[in-house]
């Protein structure tokens, strides 16, 4: 088994201090392998490092990622931000990774949290309640679909 797959195989079992110490070693040995260096990014988080995660994901990004690990490693760099309260990072790079992968849904959600953040509810509450519409399986909210689309962006409208 070579060192990656073990330092992830160590992270599935939980024991993220040995996988962190691993996938930093890794990253210092090969800094241009851009799995490498977004595993170390999320071996920072998964230990509560937020701020030690960011230069790791960033560097990641940077060197290019395959489809569905640079998603990743936006929403994972988009909502470090956000947890550190890096709030206008956070939303320019959930903006940027929602014009790249408009199909992620996530990346939707974790923006919406982000907006909440800054105090722009509602819009977070716009996009929330999109997404809810449009991904429940729940038949109550199925009935009101058409309503809650609707109201979605009209939060502070007052019929008379």
């Amino acid at each position: 088994m070579d060192k990656l797959t073990e330092a992830l195989e160590l992270r599935k079992q939980q024991n993220y201090v040995k996988s962190n110490e691993m996938l930093i070693e890794l990253a210092e040995t090969y800094p241009e392998d851009a799995k490498i260096v977004y595993q170390c990014a999320w071996s920072f988080d998964v230990r509560g490092m937020e701020r030690r995660a960011i230069p790791y994901y960033q560097k990641a990004i940077e060197l290019g990622l395959p489809n569905q690990d640079a998603q990743a490693a936006f929403l994972g760099l988009g909502s470090t931000y956000r947890t550190v309260g890096e709030y206008a990072n956070s939303k320019e790079t959930l903006e940027k990774a929602r014009k790249l992968f408009p199909d992620n849904r996530a990346l939707h959600v974790f923006y919406a949290l982000t907006l909440f953040n800054s105090n722009e509810h509602h819009q977070a509450m716009e996009i929330l309640i999109n997404q809810l519409v449009d991904t429940t399986n729940d038949e109550e909210i199925k009935r009101y679909r058409k309503a809650l689309s609707f109201y979605a962006d009209k939060l502070d409208t007052v019929w008379e």
